[in-house]
């Protein structure tokens, strides 16, 4: 009886130990134990993959890197953000390994980028984070800056973001090309491409780890699949990056395609750079998961045009309400009440000037039965021949904090979007890269609107400086951010939407009733 007990007792508690959750109880107890509410803990460890910025001479590249402040997060770390090429990151990772940390991991101290500007090509971190709370940066230039491949440890890892923008002052793609640096993962879709003619559209792959990864690309045009079999079992080396030209993997001029990178092995790193003779570039970063429901958040308030993109990867079409959430509320945009989209077909709407010169956020509902659908626009601002384009994918909701790294004192546009229910949030400004102190606003956003906030500048800002989002009643609510260029003659600029950060991870607690071990009566 005593074996048995015991024998059932280790089992319990090794399965415990596996789930994190598991109560214990002895065998017959009546009074079974319930666990408690999960807690939320900083993550310990973050992966970041940073796409090749430009096949351009002219190209200016600047990294931004930036770890919030966590409570509870441990208080050593390290980060690194090293070139993929060839296969080589994986070792140079190896030697750069503490590159972002004092000895023994304590903080480095100077939180400057690489010697000399160090752009990776030699192996070497491109940056040296300094501690939580303040960003830095390195750089690059010209077309052979490689993809980078990051990982944050310890204090470095709860929210830890990297902001990827270049400036290309001519020749096709020029303009503000922004993203910021993604986690790895095995499925990502892209509406909003494009095989047409005037349009260069290249997919970024970057594998981060020490084996080969296998993908599949596949595209999809306004009548269906376009047929292609060089798009199928891709290899990316380990610890390397590769690039694939649209137009070469199929012969099908379209001007709006959806792209799907499914990872039969492995996990990567993805993201489209869309470049146009005529209105310039930026990237194409991957859309929230299929939803019956979306939100297309920080649309700019003077944008030219905009065309919407939508595709449904199920069997089924998809009929969905339009919606505009502006400052006052939510609006039908006239002539745009619905859109259908055909199962397995792209679908592009042309909204024009639907913004009218006010903030404004598009939100997608299904008029009856939810379909999964992936979506975003195409964004226009300026006229004649100082247009440029920027991209939106549709997002997922700020939840309990996100960031926006490389923020400047002047171009730097906020838009929070509360699609339902009002919300409160809180906005953070951190020091400046070359000092500063940091500043906190708190904003009410009305349901169904949309507000370009006035967002907080450190005090004695020297430098660009990170902006922090955080949920603090209400919601759920979206936000983006839009970066200008300095140039105030051209209309270059770049959006990149504020999704969860992911600093923190929901770990479930233990409860154990040890009653079990006592003796049984003689």
């Amino acid at each position: 009886m005593k074996r048995t007990t015991l024998s059932l007792f280790a089992g319990a508690a090794a399965l415990a130990a596996v789930t994190g959750f598991a109560a214990v109880s002895a065998p017959g107890d009546t009074g079974a134990e319930t666990a408690e509410p999960a807690a939320r803990l900083p993550v310990e460890r973050t992966s970041l993959l940073c796409p090749a910025p430009s096949a351009s001479d002219l190209a200016e590249t600047t990294y931004t890197s930036f770890t919030p402040v966590t409570e509870g997060a441990e208080k050593k770390g390290s980060a690194t953000l090293t070139a993929a090429a060839d296969g080589a990151a994986a070792e140079a990772g190896k030697g750069g390994e503490d590159a972002g940390s004092g000895k023994d991991g304590e903080d480095a101290k100077d939180g400057e980028e690489g010697k000399d500007g160090n752009d990776g090509k030699d192996g070497k971190p491109v940056l040296r984070p300094g501690a939580p709370g303040t960003p830095v940066t390195g750089t690059a230039s010209g077309a052979d800056a490689p993809a980078l491949t990051g990982t944050a440890e310890g204090s470095h890892a709860p929210g830890w973001t990297v902001q990827q923008t270049t400036e290309v002052a001519a020749g096709t793609g020029r303009g503000l090309l922004g993203l910021n640096c993604t986690a790895p993962d095995t499925e990502f879709w892209f509406p909003g491409a494009s095989t047409a003619s005037g349009r260069t559209d290249y997919v970024h792959l970057t594998n981060p780890d020490d084996s080969a990864a296998v993908v599949d690309i596949e595209l999809y045009g306004k009548d269906g699949v376009l047929k292609s079999t060089v798009g199928e079992g891709v290899t990316v080396p380990p610890g390397g990056g590769e690039s694939l030209l649209l137009s070469t993997l199929t012969d099908v001029e379209q001007t709006d395609v959806t792209v799907h990178v499914n990872v039969r092995s492995g996990r990567l790193g993805a993201a489209v750079q869309a470049l146009d003779d005529k209105t310039g570039g930026d990237w194409l970063t991957a859309a929230a998961d299929p939803a019956g429901e979306l939100v297309v958040p920080g649309i700019p308030a003077d944008a030219t045009a905009v065309r919407l993109m939508l595709f449904t990867p199920g069997g089924s079409d998809a009929d969905l309400k339009v919606r505009l959430a502006s400052p006052s509320g939510a609006i039908t945009p006239a002539g745009h009440e619905t859109v259908h989209v055909k199962a397995g077909m792209t679908t592009g709407v042309d909204l024009g000037e639907v913004t009218r010169g006010e903030a404004g956020s598009l939100v997608l509902t299904p008029t009856s039965g939810s379909v999964p659908v992936v979506a975003a626009v195409r964004v226009v601002r300026g006229k004649g021949g100082e247009q440029e384009s920027a991209f939106i994918p549709a997002s997922d909701p700020v939840g309990a904090r996100a960031t926006a790294a490389e923020n400047r004192a002047k171009g730097t546009t906020l838009s929070v979007t509360a699609p339902d229910r009002t919300a409160k949030v809180e906005v953070t400004a951190s020091a400046g890269t070359e000092g500063g102190t940091t500043a906190t606003k708190t904003f009410t956003i009305e349901g169904g609107t949309t507000q370009n906030v006035e967002v907080p500048v450190p005090d004695g800002l020297k430098g660009t400086y990170a902006l922090t989002v955080e949920t603090v009643s209400g919601g759920p609510v979206y936000a983006a951010r839009t970066l200008t260029g300095e140039d105030e003659d051209v209309a270059s600029f770049t959006v990149q939407p504020l999704p969860d950060d992911r600093g923190t991870v929901s770990v479930p607690k233990a409860e154990q009733n040890l009653s079990v071990l006592q003796q049984p009566p003689a």
